[in-house]
């Protein structure tokens, strides 16, 4: 076959429209993650998050401070100055900002012009995670943060690592809704062949979006068969649930077990991994991940192995993702179309949904 009909592309490319990309605005009032907790010390760190320069630190209380990373004076960023007792003194002419924002000293003259200042941001610090509410502080939610109780309790052995995506956040979500793609672009990692062709089911409701698959039987991959013990052909049970549960936060959870077992004989064996994009820019995204278990705690070499395994497959998500946006940035606008098919329901729905939100935050 060749290239599609024209009405086909037009029809295709203005499907498109109606989904969230890499054009897309930023949904500014929502949660997003900033860092981890460890990461923020008594000592200024800078990190532009949806297009915006902040500088973190961590307040003589404990308390994560995140404020605009600007000198309103004369443009300098603050993240170039120093921390002197929870307020900021700019590396350019020393004016100082406390943990608020406001402007309290200005060296050069006697007295502090009023109402001169920098925009804070809330922050929320929950386990090893630091989550920043990026619209106006006065309007953070803490409800609409999903709970991830298995990322406190201590019946979960967890890991965690970052990585730097040269891509969409919005494509991010969509690779982690769509994972045909285990037995593609995991294939040397932890995908298998049966994995494209296992039955699935959609669940699209409102805001939530998941993908759930049984791969059942199947034979594990080394990260999983290892530390489970399911190493024979055809041993296993895969089943997976990969969840939108919001902008800041996909997860997913699975279950391996004994498939050759009764019921009632067979232990189980879950994992689940906190996917936490944060959009950098509008082609670059903070990828925080946060992986966990309930079986083998506290045994390091188990961590160690399985971190070292899933983070090798992470990368490749990474890697692939990359190439995507080279190649859309590289494709001129008329023979830019994307054809969907039945395994991207959730996908397509999420899209629509971000595209649903950043619009009804930008009317006035």
């Amino acid at each position: 076959m060749t290239r599609p009909h024209i009405n086909v592309i037009t029809a295709v490319q203005n499907a498109s429209q109606r989904l969230a990309d890499r054009h897309t605005p930023f949904v500014m009032n929502d949660w997003y993650v900033a860092a981890f907790g460890e990461e923020i010390k008594d000592q200024l760190l800078a990190r532009t998050l949806l297009g915006r320069r902040l500088v973190f630190f961590r307040a003589s209380d404990g308390r994560v401070v995140a404020l605009e990373d600007r000198c309103p004076h004369r443009s300098m960023p603050l993240s170039a100055g120093t921390l002197d007792q929870d307020a900021i003194v700019c590396g350019y002419h020393g004016l100082r900002f406390n943990a608020e924002g406001d402007c309290i000293e200005v060296p050069s003259q006697a007295n502090c012009p009023k109402n001169v200042g920098i925009r804070s941001y809330r922050t929320h610090e929950r386990g090893t995670v630091v989550w920043v509410w990026m619209g106006e502080a006065e309007h953070a939610d803490l409800s609409k943060l999903p709970p991830q109780d298995w990322m406190e309790s201590a019946e979960w052995e967890r890991s965690q690592g970052y990585l730097s995506l040269q891509g969409s956040y919005v494509r991010l979500h969509e690779n982690l809704l769509d994972l045909t793609h285990l037995s593609f672009l995991h294939a040397k990692s932890f995908g298998t062949p049966d994995y494209a062709k296992a039955t699935f089911e959609s669940v699209i409701g409102d805001g939530q979006f998941a993908l759930l698959r049984n791969v059942v039987p199947t034979t594990l991959p080394p990260v999983w068969a290892i530390p489970t013990g399911l190493t024979g052909q055809g041993q296993a049970a895969r089943i997976v649930r990969s969840e939108f549960r919001s902008l800041g936060l996909h997860e997913v959870s699975v279950t391996f077990y004994d498939c050759h077992l009764p019921e009632t004989e067979r232990p189980q064996f879950r994992i689940r991994t906190a996917h936490m994009p944060t959009p950098e820019t509008a082609t670059s995204t903070h990828y925080f991940i946060v992986h966990g278990r309930d079986f083998a705690l506290e045994d390091t070499a188990t961590t160690r192995f399985m971190h070292d395994q899933l983070f090798m497959a992470f990368q490749e998500d990474v890697d692939g993702l990359a190439l995507q946006e080279l190649a859309l940035a590289n494709t001129p606008a008329e023979d830019l179309y994307e054809f969907s098919v039945a395994a991207d329901a959730p996908a397509v729905a999420m899209r629509r949904y971000v595209l649903a939100r950043q619009q009804s935050e930008a009317q006035p």
